[in-house]
């Protein structure tokens, strides 16, 4: 998805509209297919969407240099988790990346020489995105590696409406930065908008991050939690959206 630049002020999606002009440009497949499938209009309760929480684990946080080596989501509604419908796969980047953090990801070397390259599983998780909203905290991580990724493997370009849990949070939770006097008075930063210190919110239990599944039931379980209070089955999902702009 393409992102405003900063003089810039996001504007909603007609998704569906832009769904079936895409679909037109696709020419992989895969991506065609998954541009068929449509979109929910702006309008639609919340109690009718179809979500899909994901997470990628990638070596850094550029798209244009870093990779992504494991892939994690999970389907829900409204009020439920599909277990049954979650899946991981852990992915061999295209080239030898000897800056892999194994001690933060726990994905050895060995262990990624043996598993599939990206493009093996990418008609699977488009397939599973497909008709669906995806939730995903920090969501310019998904967006942006994925967008790269399909964009060299197959010349398209992926864009998908997406609700970001840390966007959510933080019109909860703004970020404030006390000036000198606030803080000679006291009064200190925000509360951290990270997964798992906005999960402690609201009581949800810990879980050891870094893991592409977990990370995705995480951000599963805090949307639900989120989307209690002040939201209604009846809300709109064009109001829970991350802010987007995209180029037509």
């Amino acid at each position: 998805m393409i992102r405003p630049k900063s003089t810039e002020k996001p504007f909603p999606v007609d998704w569906p509209s832009r769904f079936r002009i895409l679909e037109k440009q696709a020419k992989d497949p895969a991506v065609k297919a998954f541009y068929q499938a449509g979109s929910v209009p702006g309008d639609t309760p919340l109690k009718q969407v179809s979500f899909l929480a994901l997470d990628l684990e990638t070596t850094g946080l550029d798209p244009q240099t870093d990779a992504i080596i494991s892939v994690g989501f999970i389907p829900l509604y409204h009020d439920r988790i599909l277990c049954s419908g979650a899946r991981h796969w852990v992915v061999r980047p295209d080239q030898h990346r000897p800056d892999i953090q194994t001690v933060i990801h726990g994905i050895t070397h060995s262990r990624m020489d043996a598993c599939p390259r990206f493009n093996t599983i990418l008609p699977r998780l488009l397939k599973a995105m497909a008709g669906r909203v995806i939730v995903a905290h920090y969501s310019r991580i998904e967006q942006g590696f994925l967008r790269k990724a399909i964009a060299d493997l197959t010349g398209d370009d992926l864009e998908f409406p997406i609700v970001d849990t840390m966007e959510i949070e933080s019109r909860k939770h703004p970020v404030f930065r006390p000036n000198l006097f606030q803080r000679w008075m006291g009064e200190k930063n925000s509360p951290s908008l990270r997964l798992a210190h906005a999960r402690e919110r609201y009581n949800l239990p810990p879980y050891r991050p870094h893991h592409a599944l977990t990370d995705a039931l995480a951000a599963a379980e805090l949307f639900l939690a989120q989307t209690n209070d002040p939201f209604t089955v009846d809300t709109p999902i064009s109001v829970l959206l991350y802010p987007s702009s995209v180029k037509t």
